[in-house]
Formats: structure tokens, C-alpha cells, sequence
């Protein structure tokens, strides 16, 4: 995968993208003072040496009902790490599994509508054979969540 940007140019639209990923082209082309069709050609690029991987929504989780938002770490049997993660991407509460260092092997962002179906998630989690120890926080308040500007 080529990521190298080629120049500024690229970075203007993927900050833009970024931003809003349904910015007009019209306005991306505005943006970075180019042509529509430079911009087509640059999107093009970026998508197909892996920079820009997809498009997607921004969900409100919270206004959705999903009020808790927990992180887990777990400790894995030794190499065990795939058997156990595979099983977990089948859990439909994880946003994210974050293989880690440190004395856990993994963390898991999840997000739950109450205090029993959090429950119920970090009983099966436990109960996975593989699953040697687990540590799980609440989380309060979140006071940033965003993509990192790089550009």
C-alpha cells in the first residue's frame, strides 16, 4: 500500500473528507483550488492504494438508547489470542478489539442500553476457556472522541 501523499493537494481533500465525507466534489475541487476532475482522479487514487478504506455514518449511540460505554481488558491464554478474538468479533456490542502490550492482551471498547445486558456480556466473556482474567471500567464521561488530524 503506497501512503505517501503525493502533496498538499491530497491532504486538503482528505481533511475535508474527514471532516464530512459527503462534501460535495464541486467543493472539495473549490477547496483545494483544483478541478473537479482532479479531485475525481485524486479520490480515485486514494481509494485504490488504501488510504481512504471506506466511507461511513457517525452514530449516536447514546441517542439510540446505548448509555453504557465500558472498556475491558482481558488476559488471553497464550496464543490463544485468534480463537478468542474470533469469537468476540461474533459479539454485536464490541465497537472495537484493540490488541494490546501490557499485562492485559486485549481491550474492548463495547456499548450497552443497560446494566443487565452488561452483565450478561461479561459473563460470556468469561466463561470463554481462553479467557484467563478480565478487568472491566465505566465509562463516566467522554470528553473527546474524533479521528486525530494528521493532515
Amino acid at each position: 500500500m503506497d501512503t505517501h501523499l503525493a502533496d498538499d493537494t491530497d491532504r486538503i481533500i482528505l481533511r475535508e473528507l474527514l471532516r464530512d465525507a459527503r462534501t460535495p466534489v464541486r467543493i472539495l475541487a473549490r477547496e483545494a483550488n483544483v478541478s473537479i476532475g482532479t479531485v475525481v482522479n485524486r479520490i480515485r487514487h486514494l481509494e485504490n492504494t488504501g488510504i481512504i478504506k471506506g466511507y461511513k455514518a457517525i452514530v449516536d449511540y447514546e441517542a439510540l438508547g446505548y448509555k453504557l460505554v465500558v472498556a475491558t481488558t482481558l488476559k488471553i491464554a497464550n496464543g490463544k489470542y485468534p480463537e478468542v478474538t474470533d469469537k468476540l468479533r461474533e459479539e454485536r456490542n464490541i465497537i472495537t478489539i484493540y490488541n494490546v502490550t501490557g499485562q492485559y492482551d486485549a481491550v474492548l471498547i463495547s456499548i450497552f442500553l443497560n446494566m443487565e445486558e452488561l452483565n450478561d456480556f461479561l459473563k460470556r466473556v468469561q466463561s470463554h476457556p481462553f479467557v484467563e482474567n478480565t478487568h472491566t471500567v465505566l465509562v463516566l464521561k467522554t470528553t473527546k472522541e474524533s479521528e486525530i488530524n494528521l493532515l
